[in-house]
């Protein structure tokens, strides 16, 4: 099995690429801020947790990971994806999923430029691609069903955030938590009042 240095920058800690990554035996680095969600991660069974409130992400990649990362699903975008970009290795495959980062600008979302993008790509034939979630919903039935398989047997851990949303109502008041940064876990609203998610156990 050929195994990658698996990198993700802070967005879903609590599952999604690093737990399944780790799943199909790749090295996971993932990045957080804080040292509850450091925590967590470690207890998620991340291999090389970097805490940007502690650690300097480009000095930790530039001195443990000197021939790059493989594969690395960027959610930050602005700086962190000029950063990824330059961490990523030799045939590596950087997947962008977001960019909190420019989504809150005082205009909305703000696009950056990449000056030298095309020459950094070819010198060590990388690959860019974008990931958006709702153009591939025609596979989510059956990627449901194996990640419910998964958490079900045991072998995917998922964790919650203790804060609770109800109602469709909430909805803005959960996403304003989310983008924070002050969750740990997933961010549930629960929109039928007799139904609250169990804590996770891990």
């Amino acid at each position: 099995m050929w195994e990658a240095n698996t990198l993700s920058t802070p967005w879903s800690i609590a599952t999604d690429p690093p737990a399944v990554a780790k799943l199909a035996g790749n090295r996971v680095v993932a990045t957080c801020g804080g040292g509850a969600k450091a925590k967590l991660l470690k207890e998620l069974g991340v291999d090389r947790v970097i805490d940007y409130r502690n650690e300097d992400i480009k000095s930790v990649l530039r001195e443990e990971f000197p021939k790059g990362i493989d594969i690395i699903y960027e959610s930050v975008g602005g700086d962190m994806l000029n950063l990824c970009l330059n961490a990523l290795a030799v045939h590596g495959r950087l997947i962008i999923i977001g960019m909190i980062s420019q989504y809150q600008g005082e205009k909305g979302w703000t696009p950056s430029k990449y000056p030298g993008l095309c020459e950094k790509l070819l010198a060590k034939s990388q690959t860019v691609t974008g990931f958006f979630l709702v153009q591939h919903g025609h596979l989510w039935q059956e990627h449901l069903d194996k990640l419910f398989d998964l958490h079900s047997t045991g072998k995917l851990k998922v964790a919650i955030d203790p804060k609770r949303f109800l109602g469709l109502h909430s909805v803005a008041d959960a996403v304003e938590y989310l983008h924070s940064g002050k969750s740990v876990g997933k961010v549930v609203v629960s929109v039928d009042p007799n139904f609250l998610p169990l804590e996770a156990k891990l």
